[in-house]
C-alpha cells in the first residue's frame, strides 16, 4: 500500500507555506485574499480548492494559523522531534483529519483527508500529513531551517544522503562565498606583504 502524504509534491506544499512568511526580512506573502487564492490555486488539487466556498477574511486567518503550526514543526523536528509530533498531531486533531484509504489505477493508498470543505482544513492535512510521513519514513532531523546567516527558510531533506544545511543551492553558494572571504581576510594586527597583500608563506 502507497503512503499519499509521502510525495515530494505534498512536502513541498507543506515548506511553500512555512516559507510564506519570511521573518529576517519581514515579508508576507499570506496577506490578502487574492494571494492567498494564488496559494491554494498552486498548490491545491482542483477538487479540494474548488469544493469550499468562496474566500473569506476568516479563511485567511484560518490558513495563517496552519501556516504558524507548520513552521513550527518544520523548525522544531530536529532539535525535538517529540513536541514537533505533538504539535503535528494537535493540528491534525483540530482540523478533524482523518485517515483513509483509497484505491486508483496505481492501487491502493493510504491517505488523509478533513472532515471540512474550508482551505485550511484541507491544508493541514496536505502539509501535516505529508511532515508526519517525512519524520515516520525518513526521520525528524530530515526537517530543517536553513543555515544561512541570513535566512530562516524552512526546508524538507528528501535526498538519499541527508545532509542538507540550507534551504537553496543559491544559499549554499552564499555561505561557501562568504567563508572563503573570511579565511582569506587578515587577521587584525596580521601580517601583510610589501603591497598590503596577506602574506601567504
Amino acid at each position: 500500500m502507497r503512503n499519499a502524504c509521502y510525495t515530494p509534491a505534498r512536502v513541498a506544499t507543506a515548506v511553500d507555506l512555512a516559507n510564506t512568511w519570511r521573518p529576517v526580512r519581514g515579508e508576507d506573502d499570506l496577506e490578502t485574499l487574492p494571494q492567498l487564492r494564488t496559494f491554494l490555486v498552486d498548490h491545491l488539487p482542483a477538487g479540494e480548492r474548488d469544493a469550499s466556498p468562496p474566500l473569506s477574511d476568516a479563511d485567511l486567518t484560518e490558513v495563517r494559523a496552519v501556516r504558524a503550526t507548520v513552521r513550527t514543526v518544520l523548525e522544531t523536528a530536529g532539535s525535538d522531534a517529540d513536541r514537533a509530533a505533538e504539535i503535528v498531531n494537535a493540528g491534525l486533531r483540530h482540523h478533524r483529519v482523518v485517515p483513509t484509504i483509497r484505491r486508483d489505477e496505481e492501487g491502493w493508498w493510504a491517505d488523509v483527508v478533513a472532515d471540512a470543505d474550508r482551505p485550511a482544513a484541507h491544508l493541514a492535512a496536505v502539509t501535516l500529513g505529508a511532515l508526519a510521513a517525512v519524520i515516520t519514513t525518513l526521520g525528524p532531523d530530515r526537517l530543517g531551517v536553513c543555515a544561512g546567516a541570513s535566512c530562516r527558510a524552512t526546508f524538507a531533506d528528501l535526498s538519499r544522503n541527508g545532509s542538507k544545511q540550507y534551504c537553496t543551492r543559491t544559499c549554499a553558494h552564499r555561505a561557501s562565498v562568504a567563508a572563503y572571504r573570511s579565511r582569506r581576510r587578515p587577521a587584525v594586527g596580521g601580517p601583510v606583504g610589501d603591497s598590503g597583500g596577506v602574506v601567504t608563506g
